[in-house]
């Protein structure tokens, strides 16, 4: 039993669960009276479209474009693909979700809006208020992104700042819409992923500028004078849940981290290899969440309990990075890092953390993979582990140790995989 291709194999079991190829045609609806017009934004919007076009009635209309991050496009023949910037936006994002409303209000009602959204739309299906610029969107990004903020936070500042988010899309169509949804947040909840064009908010101004105070974050300024007006007036709000507009809408999550970290734990169990799920919603920061999990590590090593060793632990979820230093990494080799630091070289303890898109954080890595002489090796080499987590340089610990997983553009989305293997 090799315990790195069994950390990999599972990886790969958790994307397979998740890959728009082979999860979407059976939601595909049948074709309206009138035409099919796709929209669709984030990392699976390539997959998720050429999914479309390959079980499309051949003589029912269609076309549509849909944008997604640098170098994830794929050939499509009908629904054009185009790519922008990911997590911080930029002016191609803008240039294409104008496009996409423009197209969106010609729609009548005997036609069809096919929504296909994914993780990472918020960024890339950018389109600002009128008083924001797009540099104001990308220093709020950003001073949110630095700051540990979680995605459900980060969106609804993002929601009130845009004019395709939120539920607006859904706003200014006149025709049906049914939007396909790969969730890369934890709770599964439309809202909150790629800040739910289609889906009712909850949110209000108030909500997005209180995040801003949270976070000390008082800048860009118009920023803040946008969110506080909308909070004084409530005129510009994004549309609540009850909302008529609504009726003709539905929004379906196709993907979950919870179904992947299932396909996961079946791998395993067809090993011979028993597995517990700890939950798909795990959040915090990522090297808080690493001390956790060891402790757990080293309650079932030493006593047996709640689980006797052999056994995987396995979880999902998105944990987060407060920016103290200024290196390579991110939140997947964070975690790792520091679980191996409190595991202290324990034996049989084998560790992949990844991210189920290909990329942690803004590397060409999907994550790494811990081994029980991790430190020890590192040790040899002449690694300071300690000085690199303390610079927030986990990227480099993995790289120097040949441990980093690169997969390339998945293509998918269902936020972070974590396994733990206790033999």
């Amino acid at each position: 039993m090799n315990p790195r291709k069994l950390l990999l194999d599972s990886f790969n079991a958790a994307i397979a669960a998740a890959d728009p190829l082979h999860i979407m045609p059976q939601h595909l609806p049948k074709p309206p009276k009138g035409r099919t017009l796709v929209v669709g934004a984030g990392k699976a919007a390539a997959a998720m479209a050429l999914a479309v076009e390959n079980h499309w009635p051949k003589k029912a209309a269609l076309d549509g474009l849909v944008i997604t991050r640098y170098d994830h496009g794929l050939s499509t023949n009908k629904i054009a693909v185009y790519e922008a910037g990911h997590p911080v936006p930029d002016k191609q994002g803008e240039q294409i979700a104008r496009e996409i409303l423009m197209k969106v209000k010609q729609l009548g009602k005997e036609d069809l809006l096919l929504c296909l959204m994914s993780g990472g739309g918020s960024s890339l299906l950018s389109f600002p208020v009128a008083g924001i610029s797009m540099n104001d969107l990308k220093n709020v990004t950003r001073e949110l992104l630095h700051c540990g903020a979680v995605i459900q936070e980060i969106n609804t500042v993002r929601k009130h700042l845009s004019n395709i988010q939120g539920g607006r899309l859904a706003a200014l169509c006149r025709a049906p819409i049914l939007a396909l949804i790969i969730s890369d947040v934890t709770g599964d909840e439309p809202t909150n992923i790629a800040s739910g064009p289609c889906a009712p908010d909850p949110t209000t101004s108030q909500d997005a500028l209180s995040i801003l105070k949270r976070y000390r974050i008082s800048k860009p300024i118009p920023v803040i004078k946008i969110l506080t007006s909308g909070a004084k007036s409530r005129l510009n709000e994004t549309p609540k849940p009850g909302d008529i507009i609504f009726r003709n809408v539905e929004n379906r999550v196709i993907a979950t981290s919870h179904n992947s970290l299932v396909a996961a734990g079946d791998f395993f169990r067809s090993k011979g290899i028993p597995t517990v799920i700890l939950g798909d919603t795990v959040t915090g920061e990522a090297r808080h969440v690493a001390k956790v999990y060891a402790a757990l590590v080293h309650e079932i090593r030493q006593y047996g309990h709640p689980w006797g060793p052999p056994i995987v632990l396995i979880s999902g979820g998105e944990t987060t990075v407060t920016l103290n230093g200024k290196g390579r990494g991110g939140r997947n080799t964070e975690f790792l890092l520091s679980l191996a630091i409190e595991l202290a070289g324990a034996k049989k303890i084998y560790a992949l953390a990844c991210d189920t898109d290909g990329i942690d954080g803004l590397e060409n890595n999907a994550g790494a993979i811990v081994t029980p002489d991790s430190l020890c090796r590192a040790k040899q080499l002449g690694i300071n582990f300690t000085a690199l987590l303390a610079n927030n340089d986990t990227y480099t610990f993995f790289n120097q140790m040949g441990d980093l997983v690169v997969t390339n553009p998945t293509r998918t989305n269902v936020n972070d995989y974590r396994a733990i293997m206790i033999l």
